[in-house]
């Protein structure tokens, strides 16, 4: 006859997970009984003026009325404003490529280069001409657009 697989520490170990699971029974019912006899914590839970919890309902009398017409859901419309004109910058042509059609323009007051494509000009450029411009955002960054000489 062939011998049980069930070895000696699959049975204890078995026992004990039984042991766990009566001992966790008998904690569940001893909190139910207490909880029946002895019942603890905010029955009801206000909300005070402040907005915290509480356990007394708030004072009438602290009471705000609030007119639902001043409640603004959404970002508010921008006033109606005359459309300003971005000044335009001075710089200098340091570089400009006509066979690639792109070029950079150096900034006289901050020294920064601009991108700018042959699309941005409104006459055309070469390089070291004096020339006047707005920036617009590009996808890497701010390109130099109506592009004309002084």
């Amino acid at each position: 006859m062939a011998k049980s697989q069930v070895t000696y520490n699959k049975i204890e170990k078995e026992k004990k997970r039984l042991k766990k699971r009566e001992e966790k029974q008998k904690k569940k019912e001893a909190r139910k009984t207490e909880a029946k006899e002895n019942p603890k914590g905010i029955q009801f839970a206000y909300v005070d003026h402040n907005g915290n919890l509480t356990d007394t309902p708030p004072d009438p009398q602290l009471k705000e009325q609030i007119d639902l017409e001043s409640i603004e859901v959404g970002i508010p419309k921008k006033e109606e404003r005359e459309e300003e004109e971005p000044a335009a910058k001075e710089g200098k042509v340091s570089f400009f490529d006509t066979s690639k059609g792109f070029g950079f323009i150096l900034d006289s007051i901050n020294q920064e280069k601009y991108f700018v494509h042959v699309s941005g000009l409104l006459e055309p450029v070469s390089e070291n001409d004096k020339v006047t411009y707005e920036l617009e955002r590009g996808p890497k960054g701010m390109n130099a657009v109506r592009v004309k000489k002084i």
